[in-house]
């Protein structure tokens, strides 16, 4: 579709509190991929970066008015568009 040699972005590559994103899906089909989903990271939900821990894991997101904090390794498995 023209967009398959472009770099996937995902949640870990927003650097800045208040950098945005919509959700385009989360990778694999493990119980962390599943727990994810659960938790309300599914598709065309935006999602805020609202803080990072001292040492820059985990991270704390908004997204459908709460807040949820994830490793590194979890938000490299939800695909973005940045908004």
């Amino acid at each position: 579709m023209g967009n398959e040699n472009q770099p996937r972005t995902t949640l870990a590559d927003l650097k800045e509190v208040g950098s945005r994103g919509c959700i385009l899906d989360v990778s694999g089909d493990d119980a962390v991929a599943i727990r994810l989903m659960e938790m309300g990271l599914t598709e065309d939900e935006e999602i805020e970066v609202i803080g990072f821990a001292p040492l820059g894991d985990p991270i704390e997101y908004s997204i459908r008015g709460y807040r949820i904090s994830l490793r590194s390794t979890e938000a490299a498995r939800v695909s973005i568009r940045s908004i």
